[in-house]
């Protein structure tokens, strides 16, 4: 247990450093489900739920001082609660979220603590002195390291076997309500993508993946296949038509110079 706890936390450790300064995706639940579905030995219940979690994140985008629930724990609380459990990856997606909305209160106290520290950034930056600012960037890197780690190591390592009595001795209502939110998450996530990107223009392809699944259902793998040739005739024909205005705008500037 303190070799998967060590490992997991290391891995909460680095996505949490990505979730703000890599930006390589490394934080994302449909990626950090996996990870740790493999160190936990179980990538199959990791794949799920961290895919599941992904609908729940994909529309939840930080704007100004308004932050969404914290992705990294979130993933890797919820997969780990899956996988020691073995509950309904619904029931983790319950259980994730309110997880990740209280670690997400103490990222923005954190960030509130450090914030002084921008104020020696602009005295470095009289100074002219570089690697302090770089220092002060690398030592923010850390803290963040430091206190993803912690939060996934304690309760990964003191709380597992706790959390598996916990599902054992729990009143069934009680699972069952934690299954009926954890299921509604997805389509709450992904609502509030559409509503961020949706565009008169999109509502025919919505309406046809909504036929394919509803009334044809066809799997998510043709409709991603389908989706994916929808997009690139519409890529090609874009391309298309931007090379034939510009060969008519060159013909047409030939013809002027030509005096004809």
């Amino acid at each position: 247990m303190l070799v998967d706890a060590l490992l997991i936390g290391l891995l909460a450790g680095i996505a949490g450093v990505d979730l703000f300064d890599g930006l390589t995706h490394l934080h994302r639940p449909v990626v950090i489900g996996p990870l740790v579905g493999f160190i936990l030995g179980d990538v199959t219940t990791g794949l799920y739920v961290g895919g599941s979690l992904e609908l729940v994140w994909m529309g939840m985008v930080p704007l100004a001082g308004a932050q969404p629930p914290n992705v990294v724990i979130g993933g890797v609380i919820g997969t780990t609660f899956a996988i020691f459990t073995h509950a309904d990856p619904k029931v983790a997606i319950g259980i994730a979220v309110p997880f990740a909305i209280a670690v997400q209160g103490c990222i923005t106290i954190l960030f509130t603590i450090y914030s002084p520290m921008m104020h020696k950034c602009d005295r470095f930056v009289d100074q002219l002195n570089f690697k302090g600012i770089e220092w002060v960037n690398y030592l923010g890197m850390i803290i963040l390291f430091c206190f993803y780690f912690i939060v996934a190591f304690l309760p990964i390592y003191f709380g597992a076997e706790v959390a598996t009595d916990l599902v054992k001795k729990s009143p069934q209502w009680l699972l069952d309500g934690l299954s009926v939110a954890g299921g509604m998450m997805p389509a709450i996530g992904f609502a509030m993508l559409m509503k961020i990107m949706i565009k008169k223009t999109y509502v025919a392809y919505f309406i046809l993946g909504f036929l394919g699944v509803t009334f044809l259902n066809l799997p998510i793998l043709a409709i991603a296949l389908g989706a994916l040739a929808i997009a690139m005739i519409d890529f090609f024909n874009y391309s298309r038509d931007n090379n034939d205005n510009n060969k008519t705008t060159h013909s047409s500037s030939a013809e002027v110079e030509d005096g004809i």
